[in-house]
């Protein structure tokens, strides 16, 4: 995973590196070096949950690591190093809609920790089912916030790192059938393979913290009972964002209810004005949730 190439022909270069995305909190700057300590810093402060149940599928945040770097790890606390060969990242094309859905046509992605290897053969299949849209460059953010804390927390994989730019909260119900075809191709491709699902997503954007925890309450709890028709049409519903990685989310949540998943522990959930204290005043706030997703062991 960790190949050194430096070869702008072959590798994705970090768009975060050298910025505060990477700080370790709030009104703190991001020092170069100190990364996996960041990261490594989060986990230990993050609770694992025990269980016999097989894990599927993880949600993250994707905010800067001061202001969801703590959700996120929570996510990444339930992983054991080599758990899993091949990651599958879902996360929303913020800046560019490449079509429905779209990967980086780079060989690897870069982080301050070393580059990555995408899973060549896993796409080259996957664009055997699906149009799948290779791109040349993306600034996507949704995707590498997540991969230090993969490389702490999973050590070595090859990655699938997958942008999708079907918002439920623009596309209503014509969403869904993107995310079912390619969370069946995707299910198909896993079966008897070790791979995770991670879908990068915050939750509500709004400039109202107590608007903001009511949506996501009610995310949490369709999450929990694992209702996943009526999450999409939550998703849906008023063409109001309740997560702006919700196609991400219903895409990675069918491929594992597809792979046997059947229930949804909630991790841990906040929100930024949690985080910074500006709460009745904040400007703006962000939802933020991880969640992890198990087949029940029978």
């Amino acid at each position: 995973m960790n190949t050194h190439t430096r070869d702008r022909q072959l590798v994705r270069t970090s768009v975060l590196d050298g910025t505060n995305w990477y700080a370790p909190a709030v009104n703190e700057d991001y020092q170069p070096g100190q990364l996996a300590q960041t990261i490594d810093g989060f986990l230990a402060r993050a609770d694992y949950f025990a269980t016999d149940d097989q894990l599927v599928a993880l949600i993250a945040p994707h905010a800067g690591y001061p202001y969801s770097g703590q959700t996120a790890a929570f996510a990444y606390r339930q992983l054991k190093p080599g758990q899993f060969d091949t990651v599958v990242l879902l996360g929303p094309s913020h800046h560019e809609d490449f079509g429905a859905v779209a990967v980086n046509a780079k060989q690897f992605y870069a982080t301050p920790l070393g580059n990555i290897k995408l899973d060549s053969d896993w796409i080259d299949a996957l664009a055997q089912t699906i149009n799948l849209a290779r791109v040349p460059r993306d600034r996507e953010h949704s995707l590498e916030i997540q991969l230090p804390f993969l490389q702490r927390a999973l050590g070595d994989f090859k990655l699938v790192p997958l942008m999708l730019s079907v918002p439920f909260y623009i596309a209503g119900a014509d969403a869904l059938p993107v995310c079912e075809q390619l969370s069946a191709a995707l299910a198909a491709q896993a079966r008897g393979r070790r791979v995770l699902f991670v879908a990068s997503s915050d939750l509500s954007h709004l400039a109202d913290y107590n608007a903001v925890k009511k949506f996501d309450a009610r995310t949490e709890t369709l999450l929990a009972t694992f209702d996943l028709p009526s999450l999409a049409d939550y998703m849906a519903r008023d063409y109001e964002c309740r997560a702006c990685g919700d196609a991400p989310i219903i895409t990675a949540l069918l491929a594992a209810q597809t792979l046997g998943a059947d229930r949804a522990r909630i991790l841990h959930r906040t929100n930024s004005g949690d985080v910074t204290g500006e709460r009745e005043r904040a400007k703006y706030v962000v939802g933020y949730m991880s969640v992890g997703i198990y087949a029940s062991k029978k």
